[in-house]
């Protein structure tokens, strides 16, 4: 008869990781904030006032989702206004434009719907203001990002743009004791503050915006997102890749000591492998994406054994914003109309 071994006990550590019960910690808040909602609302709301197409520049949010489910409502999305014909109605997107843009529509005799959130219009205004009074405007954001395009074209000659900490070191400006620094909406709060203290080295006389440029709803994600991390082993985060606050979510979660956190469009690209030793997975997603992608995900996990959802709660989110006002008791499309048989606007 061989000889019997004894396994080993197991260590309480191995034990108990062992024994955990799988679950999810599900973030509240996320998904839509309240500029998201007002646009999406207000392409609906167009087709159904005033019928297919709705001409949208730009994509209305940055989700991959959205996009497609308006796309098949009656929605063309496209890259420039000037490639809307005479006569229809073209909505401008969340991220807001540049007055070159609200001018390219006017000489192509189109009716518009300006559907920027309230939160972006409110740094063009300061952009505007600050401009008029002879700063120097230190635009923190990053380069190409619609939203810091339109926030530049509002006063070109007075913005230069700060992508980052790395870029304080080039900056020049004509008086340092009339600059200002404002932020794109949608940036990682302590990457951002990172950079206005480097420039508050630089600059000391540095005038801070009257109020926080980071949306409300961008600080509130960032937030749970560090809540979850702490709590986590892995951090989902449902979210398109061209989205920058979603973007930033994940690395604040890698920022905070998270193991691994990725970004996904849908449940079907979570890889399995990811899971692989993994009791407890954070989940969240950005500020453009509906619920319904978040809820598929949930679906995935619990059909691998992640059924247990424990909901980690850091902020109350209850603001609103009132629908674009050319959708009030507004025929745009007999406006349209009237323009197309307009004689042709010059420029």
């Amino acid at each position: 008869m061989g000889r019997m071994t004894a396994t080993p006990a197991p260590t309480p550590d191995s034990a108990s990781a062992t024994n955990r019960p799988k679950r999810v910690l599900l973030a509240a808040p996320r998904g839509y904030c309240a500029g998201v909602d007002r646009a999406v609302i207000a392409v609906e709301k167009a087709l159904e006032q005033y019928g297919a197409p709705i001409y949208v520049r730009h994509e209305i949010v940055h989700n991959k989702y959205v996009v497609q489910t308006l796309e098949r409502k009656g929605a063309i999305f496209v890259d420039q206004a000037t490639e809307v014909p005479p006569g229809n109605i073209v909505m401008f997107s969340a991220h807001g434009v540049a007055p070159t843009v609200h001018e390219e529509a006017r000489v192509g005799r189109l009716a518009t719907i300006d559907a920027t959130c309230p939160l972006v219009t409110k740094v063009h205004k300061e952009a505007v203001r600050f401009a008029k009074e002879d700063f120097d405007i230190l635009l923190i954001g990053h380069e190409g990002h619609e939203e810091v395009i339109g926030t530049s074209g509002e006063a070109p000659d007075h913005i230069q743009l700060v992508d980052g900490p790395e870029d304080v070191a080039k900056v020049e400006v004509r008086d340092p004791s009339r600059v200002v620094w404002l932020s794109q909406t949608t940036l990682s709060v302590d990457e951002t503050m990172e950079t206005v203290d480097a420039l508050k080295e630089k600059f000391p006389q540095l005038i801070s915006p009257p109020s926080d440029d980071i949306c409300y709803a961008t600080q509130n994600r960032q937030i749970a997102i560090k809540e979850l991390a702490g709590q986590a082993e892995l951090v989902i985060v449902v979210g398109s890749k061209n989205s920058s606050n979603s973007i930033r979510m994940v690395e604040v979660a890698k920022q905070a000591g998270v193991p691994a956190a990725y970004l996904v469009d849908f449940a079907s690209e979570i890889d399995e492998a990811w899971l692989e030793g993994v009791t407890s997975v954070g989940l969240s997603s950005g500020a453009s994406v509906p619920d319904i992608l978040v809820q598929e995900v949930l679906e995935w996990l619990a059909e691998r054994g992640y059924a247990d959802v424990e909901i980690v709660k850091t902020a109350d989110e209850s603001l609103t914003f009132s629908l674009p006002k050319e959708l009030r008791n507004k025929d745009l499309r007999a406006e349209a109309e009237k323009l197309a048989a307009a004689a042709p606007v010059k420029e």
